[in-house]
């Protein structure tokens, strides 16, 4: 831990101070490539401590910053977050050692193995809509694959970036890592420096601006990206358990999740019995004294004023498209609150299924058939994540096999994202590359590919120039057989 602490410079200072900060992390990058993996996990340890150690601080600022639940914040910042944290420490020597390959026939007597090193000096620019996690979920993997690294949290949650600065300056000295805090000009100043890997959650607009910049020095780039995200539910599914878990994933966060439910293609036959369990459901979480949503403490806030008024333009849209509002729609504009909405026969040209919604609506829409729902799906940019509701196991491989996504789940939402083993990320349109575990370590490593070989003959050496006959002939042979 730095004993030399300073207080946080004002945005301008800092935006300035920028290119010498930079300067400072390549220099000592060079010490942390040199550097035992003890040393790693000694910084992981302190990280995972300070969590513990302010969890109260943590639910404070997500609270300032959109009301968000300290349960919720439990779960979806905290426990996540040391999830990560802990599988990290149990597995990193494994990931960190060299790994041993076979050797060819043709390359007898020689050795071979991968051996992971550090990428060098790191960019994470994280995002509001979990702005602790998602900033501490890379720089995890980051610090043990040996990085130095600068994190540039949201503009849009000034708590948590505050407290992602303080959590910096306690643990570490800012040659290491340390937070940049600005908008979107402090962005653009950081994407003109010669990063080695850049690391960005958000939208697949501005994910496109990122890999633009990156392009500049040929830097690696991780994009955790978004889209629309779908749940098909078929007619043998469980349809409360099926609204439960929608309704959850839809809930959280106030739908401001980049792998929540985007909208429901349920069969025709079930249709209603569905909408009539998401009543329920919603219903049982966010109104079980019968109050209304809006009083809910399980129910968090649309994170600012813009973001409030896109959302409840998609609402206004969807109705003046002919949608049907069958549960919510109630809204606040004071305190940025849209009840959880189900929508029913919004048209396909609609606002609200041609954009990311990234709030409580939820569309539903109805299929005759399973090749129906895939082309519907299949009709848009390649989802972040796909949910199937189904008991019929040639249903569950129809979908899964005919609908790419970045990742899925089988009769649940979003929990493939807190598993450290399942490798997260987008496709196409939602992303560009993968996270958590040993995917994310691999994410900050460079794969150094060696091969020893031993002194004096060696298998190749009699097919060295000059090529006579015999030559020739033994390399006829080598690729024929070998």
């Amino acid at each position: 831990m730095s004993s030399t602490a300073t207080a946080p410079l004002p945005a301008a200072s800092r935006a300035a101070s920028i290119p010498t900060l930079f300067a400072r992390q390549q220099a000592r990058a060079e010490a942390l490539r040199r550097e035992a993996v003890s040393s790693r996990a000694n910084r992981l340890r302190r990280l995972d401590a300070w969590i513990t150690d302010n969890r109260q601080a943590i639910q404070e600022a997500l609270y300032a910053d959109f009301r968000k639940p300290a349960a919720e914040t439990d779960i979806t910042e905290i426990w996540s977050s040391q999830t990560e944290l802990r599988h990290t420490l149990r597995h990193l020597s494994q990931w960190a050692a060299p790994r041993k390959v076979g050797t060819p026939m043709a390359l007898v007597g020689t050795r071979g193995w991968v051996q992971p090193e550090p990428k060098g000096v790191c960019l994470i620019i994280a995002p509001w809509n979990y702005p602790f996690y998602l900033a501490i979920d890379p720089l995890i993997s980051a610090l043990a694959a040996g990085n130095a690294a600068i994190i540039k949290p949201s503009e849009m949650t000034p708590s948590v970036a505050a407290l992602l600065s303080r959590l910096c300056r306690e643990l570490f000295d800012e040659a290491e890592v340390t937070v940049v805090e600005g908008d979107k000009d402090v962005a653009t100043e950081l994407l003109r420096l010669p990063f080695d890997h850049i690391f960005f959650t958000g939208s697949p607009q501005v994910g496109k601006v990122v890999m633009r910049a990156a392009a500049e020095h040929l830097t690696s780039v991780t994009l955790e990206l978004g889209g629309k995200s779908p749940a098909v539910v078929d007619e043998t599914a469980d349809l409360r358990d099926a609204a439960e878990k929608i309704i959850w994933g839809k809930g959280v966060n106030a739908g401001q999740t980049c792998v929540a439910p985007d909208y429901v293609l349920v069969h025709e036959s079930v249709r209603d019995q569905l909408v009539e369990e998401l009543r329920g459901v919603v219903s049982r979480f966010y109104s079980p004294e019968g109050q209304p949503v809006r009083e809910s403490a399980s129910y968090a806030r649309l994170v600012n004023d813009h973001h409030y008024e896109r959302v409840a333009g998609l609402l206004e849209d969807a109705r003046a498209q002919g949608a049907t509002v069958a549960l919510g729609g109630a809204t606040d504009a004071a305190s940025r609150f849209i009840e959880p909405t189900v929508l029913l026969d919004a048209p396909t040209d609609s606002r609200v299924m041609q954009e990311e919604i990234f709030g409580p609506l939820l569309p539903v829409r109805t299929f005759r058939n399973l090749m129906e729902a895939v082309d519907e799906v299949n009709a848009r940019p390649k989802p972040l994540a796909l949910y199937v509701f189904t008991q019929d196991a040639e249903n569950q491989r129809y979908l899964l096999q005919n609908i790419p996504a970045g990742g899925a789940c089988v009769n649940e939402t979003i929990l493939h994202l807190a598993h450290p083993d399942l490798p997260f990320g987008g496709f196409g349109n939602s992303g560009l590359g993968r996270c958590h575990g040993h995917a994310g370590f691999m994410a900050f490593s460079n794969e150094k590919s060696v091969l020893k070989q031993r002194t004096g003959l060696t298998a190749l050496k009699p097919v060295y120039p000059p090529y006579t006959p015999k030559v020739k002939k033994l390399i006829n042979m080598l690729v024929k057989w070998l």
